[in-house]
């Protein structure tokens, strides 16, 4: 995919232009906030090498953020905090993620189309779309941003949390992320609403509390980046 697919065709005939992707990542992991981006481009943007996050390679992700960066009209970043995942759960906390992504845009967009099969948006009307970051120019370059964004905040976390190997499996639940929290038990920045098989007989590895007064470090709940 290089530039608008159908969808995003058809709003364009019906005369609806200013229209951002939205998408998020880190819906899985352990650890970790979730992270998600808003993009806008002009009709008729090409950019080669725009594909699903989850299809390019580190190296193809970090190099297409910032040709998307570069070309977008407006993008805004957003997140939610492991502790507002814990309290309203990661579907909230997704969509709270991906509503301050367009909040953090410089140009508000007219229209939203959003990866997947839920959404909430008080002003704005939108559109979800399912695999849309397989069908949509703008929902993909989205997933790119949100991915590399939160790519590079658990290797912050990692240089925090040294023990867990933030850096390598970016907070998913890898054999090693597992063997970790065994030996160590969860960090601050543990999820934890989240558990996995192997641990969940293990009592006090995860607690529905989280220690007192301990936040996450990173970037904030926010992380506004706009253009």
């Amino acid at each position: 995919m290089h530039t608008f697919g159908h969808i995003e065709c058809d709003l364009i005939a019906a005369g609806i232009t200013l229209f951002a992707g939205v998408d998020e990542a880190g819906r899985g992991p352990l650890a970790g906030p979730v992270v998600a981006a808003a993009v806008m481009f002009a009709p008729g943007t090409v950019i080669d090498g725009v594909a699903d996050s989850k299809a390019l390679s580190a190296a193809q992700r970090e190099a297409a953020a910032s040709i998307i960066r570069e070309h977008a009209i407006s993008f805004g970043m957003g997140m939610a905090s492991p502790e507002e995942i814990d309290d309203i759960n990661i579907l909230q906390a997704s969509m709270l993620a991906m509503r301050r992504a367009v909040a953090a845009m410089d140009t508000p967009p007219g229209f939203l189309l959003v990866d997947g099969n839920r959404f909430a948006h008080e002003t704005l009307p939108f559109r979800t779309v399912v695999k849309g970051d397989a069908l949509c120019f703008s929902i993909a370059a989205a997933s790119i941003l949100a991915k590399v964004e939160r790519d590079a905040i658990m290797r912050e976390l990692d240089a925090h949390y040294p023990q867990y190997g933030f850096a390598r499996h970016k907070g998913y639940p890898t054999a090693a992320h597992v063997a970790a929290l065994r030996d160590h038990g969860p960090s601050p920045v543990h999820r934890r609403s989240f558990t996995v098989k192997s641990l969940s007989e293990q009592i006090g590895i995860f607690s529905n509390e989280r220690p007192t007064g301990t936040r996450s470090r990173g970037r904030g709940t926010r992380g506004p980046v706009s253009r």
